[in-house]
């Protein structure tokens, strides 16, 4: 009885063992990687735009969206470096543009990043009112170093407000990857669509353009959102684009449909059919409406609203009472100037000084 009680003992013993004992020599054969953090720049440069041709960009393109200069940083992880090119532009919007203008259908959206692309020579980021490149590094930089200096210059997410500011995207049914553009003038739109007259837009007149290319059937068809100012702008330049392109007919392969809405005016380049041309001009779809009273929003909170209204209150004070004391001791000065240097003067004399002369006459 006890050897049977000993010999199922060690048996449980052993099967017990067993599992920990195989956990124990299955070793992994891949360790998981952190990315790296200590990234840190080193230099730092400021360069014309003309010199963002030696990167990749084009200086009639980059100045068109407003950027007047560049900056040269330099990064280091260990005796790793990089090169990062920052462009500074009027706005969020303008950066914005940069980047769909430089995006190609080869460049892949960066994981867990937006608003950032790349392909095997660079990647592009747009961050607020910054256009960012980032250039190949020295030192054969992995995978996960790469993607924490891009996370290290320009963080995950641009900020809300930044996000707040930019155009709606385009229609997503159809649209072909990096294809989607942001234009602002007639330098980047001759780049983009040089068989379209694009003095027809009317940039001068505050034209906004949005495009991008859309599968259609078996063929592809350029998709085009023009914004303008006001109702009556869009409606003038719509009838200049019908007398001049002979919207609507049919013409082929330079077939052009379009319709406008409000402010917007919608083309449909290279069709293969008015029926597809409508399907995707349908895609839009603008909701116009009146705020007699629309809240205005601000980035400061209500107190600190009514302390910076109170300090404004306070130094208009200052400068009204430092306005009189500066007007009493130039009128002070000045009359004590036209009594040294003009004797004979009025105004340098105190009117007590002055005898007053009747001339009665009796």
């Amino acid at each position: 009885m006890e050897r049977n009680i000993a010999k199922h003992a060690w048996l449980a013993a052993v099967l017990t063992a067993l599992p920990f004992l195989c956990i124990a020599q299955e070793k992994p054969n891949i360790l998981p990687k952190m990315p790296a953090t200590d990234w840190r720049q080193v230099d730092s440069q400021t360069l014309p735009t003309s010199a963002v041709s030696q990167y990749g960009g084009i200086p009639t393109i980059d100045h068109e969206y407003g950027a007047k200069s560049i900056e040269l940083r330099t990064y280091q992880l260990g005796k790793k470096r990089a090169e990062v090119v920052v462009e500074a532009t009027p706005d969020a919007t303008s950066a914005y543009g940069l980047l769909t203008f430089y995006e190609t259908p080869t460049m892949k959206k960066e994981k867990d990043i937006q608003l950032a692309a790349g392909d095997a020579s660079q990647t592009i980021m747009a961050r607020g009112r910054n256009f960012i490149r980032f250039l190949e590094g020295e030192g054969d930089l992995s995978p996960s170093d790469f993607h924490a200096l891009l996370l290290f210059v320009g963080g995950a997410t641009p900020s809300t407000t930044a996000l707040n500011s930019l155009p709606a995207p385009m229609p997503a049914k159809g649209l072909l990857a990096g294809t989607e553009k942001y234009l602002v003038g007639l330098e980047a739109a001759k780049a983009v669509i040089p068989s379209f007259r694009t003095d027809l837009i009317g940039f001068d007149q505050g034209a906004e353009v949005q495009l991008g290319e859309y599968q259609a059937g078996r063929a592809t068809s350029t998709l085009m959102s023009i914004d303008y100012p006001t109702p009556q702008i869009a409606r003038l330049r719509f009838g200049s684009l019908s007398d001049f392109l002979r919207l609507n007919q049919d013409q082929g392969s330079d077939s052009i449909y379009g319709r406008r809405q409000g402010s917007f005016v919608f083309l449909a380049l290279h069709a293969p059919s008015a029926q597809v041309a409508t399907a995707l001009l349908d895609q839009f779809q603008v909701n116009e409406g009146i705020s007699w009273d629309q809240k205005y929003t601000s980035e400061r909170t209500f107190t600190m609203q009514l302390i910076h209204m109170i300090l404004a209150i306070l130094l208009l004070t200052a400068l009204l009472i430092g306005g009189c004391v500066t007007a009493g001791v130039l009128f002070f000065l000045s009359r004590r100037i036209a009594a040294k240097f003009f004797p004979d003067s009025l105004w340098g004399h105190p009117d007590e000084d002055q005898l007053i002369r009747l001339n009665l006459k009796g």
